[in-house]
């Protein structure tokens, strides 16, 4: 195998990775998700990712493609063996073109570099998910990943103008372009766009670009209950007002992250929730007014950041600190309608406990995305085996519910099949029937994103 990917791409380009390399695995390896990849190769262009691809195809070998690793659910993992397709050389910036508002950047380009580039140029970026200095575009745009912004401007998909994408057996397809409006065809980029990798590999990304707003207001409401918090949301919601993000973090949340906010989190605090208005200064300003007058009598305290920058640094970190208090931690990404909110967060609570485990919950309040969370030691079998029960009881009353097992971290390896409980079965059987038009032989990113 190895041989022959190396005449492709040279040598010092393809690698036999050891079990223990990098390559096999990514951010969910604390969730016990191992890969076993047979070769590890580093493309430098999109045609030699099309020629990789071509070669797999010809050979019956699995592919998947990787990114920057930083995944949650272990879809950049060669579970089946194969060859992991590494992006991380795709790194041009092919057109920047500020006064059209836009952008293409290979697949390897970190998200941080492409808001910076934005940025430099008078315009913005908004999908922030974490970890932006390693995270790539190209696997943004394969997860969909969002962030605290996506209330207002949308996941990284409402971004996307067109792919380039390498489709089997081995070609590199255009989807979609920069046409402002195109109804022509059937969506294929949407499709690849939250593919996880599964019908193609992204090799390059067209991103619309939006005017940088003018000023931007960031926002700490403290509250005494979870209940008062999320009625807060729905205030918000209903007055009106359009905040570009509206976290929450619940009580034993702030607990555990109070010593690092760069403020003082009042004692008799039970919730907070994280809010930014963004526009013109005036138009910031307004916004900021109607937030305070919404929410001002259920508050305990108003805090406004002088540098909201500095919030969501302080935001970003919430994982590592509630990871640190008991060494681990079994985190799942779920959402509820967000006017059932209150009820999923009260009833997960009374999950956590019934298993006998700590549990918290943080996330994108203002779109019912949570990230419900169990504190584990990770040396504990039985502590581990409670934290998966307490998820299948998770999954099971989001999608009573009317929710959604995942909003941005996508489906994987961890949650393979479990769109089976929240779909109709002829829904199943088309996304089955997607999948093996794109793929026929099953070979890119085999086991992942399964329907049931």
């Amino acid at each position: 195998m190895c041989s022959d990917l190396r005449r492709l791409l040279g040598s010092e380009h393809v690698h036999e990775p050891p079990h223990d390399s990098p390559y096999n695995r990514d951010a969910s390896r604390r969730r016990g998700v191992e890969g076993r990849a047979d070769a590890v190769v580093l493309p430098a262009s999109a045609e030699e990712v099309a020629a990789v691809l071509r070669w797999c195809y010809d050979n019956d070998v699995p592919i998947v493609a990787r990114g920057g690793g930083t995944g949650l659910t272990g879809g950049a993992v060669a579970t089946e063996g194969g060859v992991v397709c590494s992006l991380e050389r795709l790194r041009e910036v092919r057109a920047l073109e500020p006064a059209l508002w836009r952008l293409e950047v290979e697949a390897g380009v970190s998200t941080r570099h492409v808001q910076r580039l934005a940025r430099e140029n008078g315009l913005m970026f908004a999908p922030d998910p974490g970890a932006a200095e390693q995270s790539q575009i190209g696997g943004n745009a394969a997860t969909n990943a969002g962030g605290p912004h996506a209330l207002k401007y949308g996941v990284t998909g409402s971004w996307v103008a067109g792919l380039e994408t390498a489709l089997a057996p081995g070609e590199l397809v255009q989807l979609g372009g920069w046409a402002r409006k195109d109804v022509a065809g059937y969506d294929l980029k949407s499709l690849l766009v939250g593919s996880e990798g599964t019908l193609g590999i992204i090799t390059a990304v067209r991103l619309g670009l939006l005017p940088a707003p003018e000023t931007a207001i960031a926002l700490v409401v403290f509250l005494r209950t979870r209940a008062e918090g999320c009625e807060a949301m729905l205030d918000v919601l209903a007055a009106g007002v359009q905040p570009s993000a509206l976290d929450f973090a619940d009580g034993e949340t702030l607990q555990m992250v109070a010593g690092s906010y760069p403020g003082s989190v009042p004692p008799e605090a039970g919730f907070a929730l994280l809010a930014e208005v963004d526009g013109t200064r005036a138009e910031a300003h307004a916004q900021r007014a109607a937030l305070v007058e919404v929410l001002s009598d259920a508050a305990i305290a108003i805090e406004e950041p002088a540098e909201p920058p500095a919030l969501w640094r302080w935001r970003d970190g919430f994982n590592g600190v509630v990871t640190g208090v008991r060494g681990g931690k079994v985190s799942e990404d779920v959402v509820f309608p967000v006017e059932r909110l209150a009820e999923g967060l009260e009833r997960f609570d009374e999950i956590g406990a019934r298993h006998g485990l700590r549990s918290c919950a943080w996330g994108h309040g203002g779109e019912g995305n949570v990230h419900a969370t169990v504190l584990v030691d990770p040396a504990s079998e039985p502590e581990l085996d409670a934290a998966e029960a307490a998820a299948e009881e998770l999954f099971a009353l989001t999608v009573s519910l009317g929710g959604s097992i995942t909003g941005e971290h996508g489906v994987g390896w961890l949650k393979r099949g479990r769109l089976a409980s929240q779909w109709d079965t002829r829904a199943l059987e088309l996304h089955e029937l997607i999948k093996a038009a794109f793929d026929p032989k099953g070979l890119l990113n085999p086991g992942k994103k399964l329907a049931r």
